[in-house]
């Protein structure tokens, strides 16, 4: 299979010479395992390829126990340099809405409201991370029925190979409400066209948020930060103690004042702000890292990036 083209099973044997005998059998037990990605189109199946991350390490959480748990701890150690420390970013942050301004229009790939319009076919399934980290004993207090898979066809996903509950758009908006109310973070792919998920994650178990808690920054990709007005604020804390997933505000003398180079954008410190002290600010052109156009063009710019050449794949 190519990259992140959808292929039937003749069209995998025609391509690679393979026998077309047994071939869709063992592409849909790779599916039904979360190797890759097996759905339904018009009564045909499709497969296509999925990284590592995110893909077939989310696709892990009905099997994961402890000692699977473990070995992807061990294995991060390894991981993390290489997805932290090229780009394109992996996901990027999708901002609480209501935190930006009516003098700022928000990019169609920012809004959590556009990807769920688009969407036509929603599944929840539970968040891996937390069910990694609860197996090892450091469980999360927060909800963990919180990750959504989404598609642009209706009915494509009740048909895939991936579990988890399929669900409506109504409920889905709910799922998202509920982790918002949490002190969830949105995140979604580092691409403009398509991406495929949101998930709603927490820092002490998210893979992408953890890195950022000791001060790395640009870890995941961003478009604003937050800003506090020291004459508003009442030094409450409810920013920094209860909302920010990154330890990206820090308490003065007299106010609570932001990171700059800490702040994802998410905008949970400021829906929650009593004293309205907090704004979502947009960064300057200069500031922005890319946002690729689709999972393809973020392939090859990070293939190109770590010196690897898709087009041979093509």
């Amino acid at each position: 299979m190519r990259s992140q083209t959808p292929e039937t099973s003749a069209q995998i044997a025609k391509r690679t010479g393979r026998p077309l005998e047994g071939l869709e059998q063992k592409l849909l037990s790779m599916g039904q395992r979360g190797e890759l990605w097996a759905y339904q189109l018009d009564g045909v199946w499709t497969f296509k390829m999925m990284p590592w991350l995110v893909g077939i390490y989310e696709f892990q959480v009905n099997r994961m126990d402890r000692e699977f748990a473990a070995m992807v701890d061990e294995y991060r150690q390894h991981l993390g340099p290489v997805l932290i420390g090229f780009r394109p970013h992996i996901t990027q942050v999708i901002p609480i809405e209501e935190a930006i301004p009516a003098s700022q229009e928000a990019l169609t790939y920012n809004q959590v409201s556009d990807l769920i319009e688009k969407a036509r076919s929603f599944k929840l399934t539970e968040c891996i991370c937390k069910k990694r980290r609860g197996l090892l004993g450091k469980p999360c207090s927060k909800p963990t029925e919180v990750c959504l898979i989404m598609d642009t066809m209706p009915g494509v996903l009740e048909s895939s190979s991936t579990g988890g509950l399929v669900i409506t758009r109504e409920e889905a908006c709910e799922v998202l409400r509920q982790a918002e109310d949490a002190g969830l973070v949105h995140l979604t792919g580092n691409v403009e066209n398509g991406p495929w998920f949101i998930c709603n994650c927490c820092g002490c178990c998210c893979g992408q948020l953890r890195p950022a808690v000791p001060g790395i920054p640009n870890v995941v990709n961003s478009h604003y930060y937050a800003k506090i007005d020291p004459e508003l604020c009442t030094a409450c804390g409810i920013c920094a103690d209860e909302r920010c997933q990154v330890n990206a505000i820090q308490r003065g003398d007299e106010f609570y004042a932001v990171i700059t180079e800490r702040c994802i954008g998410c905008g949970l410190c400021a829906t929650k702000c009593p004293a309205e002290a907090v704004t979502m600010v947009p960064k300057k052109p200069e500031e922005l890292s890319i946002t690729p156009k689709d999972e393809d063009a973020w392939l090859e710019e990070r293939g190109r990036r770590r010196g690897v050449d898709f087009n041979k794949f093509k």
